[in-house]
Parts: C-alpha cells; structure tokens; sequence
C-alpha cells in the first residue's frame, strides 16, 4: 500500500496509514483516525464522489442543432465522476470514472431467470479470469482519472423474492451437468444434510425423490421457500459471492496493482448474505444499493462503501403516508423531500465515500416527473432531479465535515 504522508487538515482528519488501499500516485481509499472512510486523489486530496451512471457522450440538441455536451451538464450539476458505463470512459473528458471489467462475458456464465453470473466454480475460470483482466486493464492501468474497477455490472444473483420464484441456490441445483456450479451446489447442499437426499427433502419440506425433480420444480418456477431451505441459500449464497469477488480481485491486482477493485454493481439490492461478502481484501471498497446502507455503529466503520443506484424515483419513496398528506404535501414534494434526507444522511455516514445516481436517461414507458433519469427521452433535463442533486452536490463536502467533527476520535 505505500507509505502516503498524511494529508495537511485539521486532526480528525489524518489517516490511519495502515488502512490505505490502492498504488501510490493513483485514487486510494484510507480511514481518518475519527474512524471515517474517504477516497484520495492521485495527488493526496480528500475526494466525495458524484457520479452518474450510463452517461452517455451527448444528449439532445443544444444551439444551432449541436448535441448537447454531457460532460458540461454534469459539471453544471456539481458531479465530479462518471460511474459504471458502457461505450466510453469519461477520462476524456477530464472526469475520473469507474471502469468496467465484465468478467460475465468470458468462460461459461450462467444464465435463467434473475440469473447472471460466471461460473466460477469451473476449473478453468482462475486462467480465463487473469486472461481477461490483463487484456481490459492493459491501456488502463497507468490511468490517473481511473478511479476503480467494478468487476460486472448489473449481475443477476436471483435472490429469494416474495413471489416464490426459484433462488440462487435451486436455479444451481437444476443447471445442466456440464456445469462446474451444478455439481458444486450439489455437493455443497448435500453435506449440509448428511449427504442423504432424503434428509435434504424432509428439512426443505418437499417431496424430492431423485435430483431431476429439482429440475423439473424450477422449470415450473416453483420455488423453495421453507424456513432450513432460505438458510441454505444464504449460505450457498455467501459461498458463490466469495469465489465470485475474491477469484475477479485476485485477477485484477495481479494485473493492475494500482487501481482500487470496488466488485460488481448489482442489479437491485445485494441483500444480507451477498452484501456481507463485499469487504476487504475480496474488494476495497463495497458498491452497495443507497437503500442498504445499515446505520453507523458506535465504532469505527469497519468498511467504506460507495452507495450506488441513488434515485427516488422509487415506489417507496413516493407513496404518500399518513403524515405527508395530513402537510399537504404532494408525491412529488414528499418524493423530494425524502430523497434530500435519505442523501444527506449516506453523506455524513462514516463508511461512505461517494454516490452514484443510478440512471442518465430514462427508460422507455417511464413518465416525468417519476421517471429516473436525469434526462429525458428527448434530451431535456429533468429538473425534478437536477436542481436538488446540484444543490446537494454544492454541499456535500461541508455534511461530511460537520458530521467528521462530531466523531471522537
């Protein structure tokens, strides 16, 4: 990790050297001796990251019929940072980015329903994985804008969901046998309950009379919901995301010691088991959904996180409780004004180094002002968003420094 000077700032501020991470010259992330996280610049300076995800190079039409220019909106905005994005960096724009490994593209991935992922469990994957993090991070890594690496993006963990359809572990059960996964949840269920199927059945509560039936059950989106059967997945879970994080990391700094390794944006909330995974030395810093960051210990936070997806444009953010209506107040004013709370409150969190907005444009079908992106279809702002993300932007540095000056150190 080197051994980086403490930046010059008041005391609460100095750095627990032992913490830093990352190659010297390039982004870090350290904790200040009050127990805060923060990412550093290649040139030592506290950096709170903005960014946005999928921005895209220009939008719309400006004066004259020219596109607009994204990277001036952005700056307009107050973000600092371009987050996950196909297509194109941002670093030529001047703007620090995330990079984009996709690790999912290369090997055997695994594919069905709220599935995505690579089999990492294949024998093969550690030689395909490093194969593929030499050839992605060659041009990057002595890139001083490159901020990390996010190992996917948008992966698919199936996680138990209210409609009962087939998790993690039951869609690995029913895969083809060619699959390295099969066999490993196989073997990985099974000496869970003795190794007896019969066993497994009785503690799952279902009649399950040969490992085919799995199958057959998953097909019929039938999924498994006892109370023993959604303590397996958490475990199997946690097993997958270990291999998964830990496998990519080890590729990634064996090609590119410099850059941070921030493991994959997933695709909604990670949940309790997936979550618990994404912690040092398998990531640097964990991407997390805004709406799961837990509430700060009394301690030191133990991990930073870059709260990831922020938007509220969500049905939990909009729906109108008894206390909005008696104010007056209408969905879109308590929308706002609960999304104000929610990113000021993640700001002053000791283990958050940074936020993402989740969208730059909207998707098709979505209506302003609930839509969420931050330009529309048509390339017009959406000022719903805007204006309180830049006002936001403006103070972010000075939420963060309050809240550091009432932690003790």
């Amino acid at each position: 990790m080197g051994n980086m000077a403490v930046v010059p700032s008041p005391g609460f501020r100095e750095l627990r050297l032992e913490t830093v991470r990352g190659g010297e010259g390039f982004f870090r992330a350290a904790q200040e001796k009050s127990g805060r996280w923060s990412l550093l610049t290649p040139t030592g300076e506290f950096f709170f990251l903005k960014g946005v995800h999928g921005v895209r190079a220009a939008e719309g039409q400006g004066d004259g019929a020219l596109p607009i220019d994204s990277a001036a909106r952005l700056r307009g905005w107050g973000f600092n940072a371009i987050g996950v994005t196909s297509g194109t960096t941002g670093g030529e724009d001047g703007f620090p980015f995330l990079g984009l490994a996709d690790f999912v593209r290369v090997g055997r991935p695994l594919l069905g329903p709220g599935l995505r992922l690579p089999d990492v469990f294949d024998p093969g994957w550690p030689r395909v994985a490093g194969e593929h993090a030499r050839a992605v991070t060659g041009r990057l890594r002595e890139c001083r804008e490159l901020i990390g690496w996010v190992t996917d993006d948008r992966l698919g963990w199936a996680q138990p969901a209210s409609h009962g359809r087939p998790a993690l572990l039951q869609l690995c059960l029913s895969l083809e046998p060619h699959c390295a996964a099969y066999h490993a949840a196989w073997e990985f269920t099974l000496a869970l309950h003795r190794g007896s199927l019969a066993i497994l059945s009785r503690a799952w509560g279902v009649s399950l009379p040969n490992k085919g039936t799995v199958r057959e059950l998953t097909r019929a989106e039938q999924g498994f919901g006892s109370r023993d059967y959604l303590r397996d997945e958490a475990r199997w879970s946690r097993e997958f995301a270990r291999r998964y994080l830990t496998s990519t990391s080890q590729a990634l700094r064996a090609a590119d010691p410099n850059h941070l390794v921030l493991g994959c944006r997933f695709d909604g909330r990670a949940g309790l088991a997936l979550g618990a995974e994404c912690v040092y030395p398998a990531v640097d810093v964990g991407l997390l959904d805004w709406r799961e960051l837990a509430a700060p210990s009394a301690g030191p936070a133990a991990n930073p996180v870059l709260v990831s997806d922020v938007s509220w444009a969500e049905p939990d953010f909009i729906h109108l409780p008894t206390a909005a209506r008696v104010l007056r107040l209408t969905s879109l004013e308590w929308m706002l004004r609960r999304g104000r709370t929610s990113l000021e409150r993640a700001a002053r969190h000791p283990a958050v180094v940074g936020y993402a907005w989740g969208r730059w444009q909207d998707e098709p079908g979505e209506q302003p002002p609930f839509a969420r992106g931050l330009i529309h279809l048509n390339g017009i702002e959406a000022r719903e968003h805007t204006e309180l993300l830049a006002q936001f932007n403006a103070r972010a540095e000075n939420l963060r420094s309050a809240a550091a000056s009432l932690v003790p150190p």
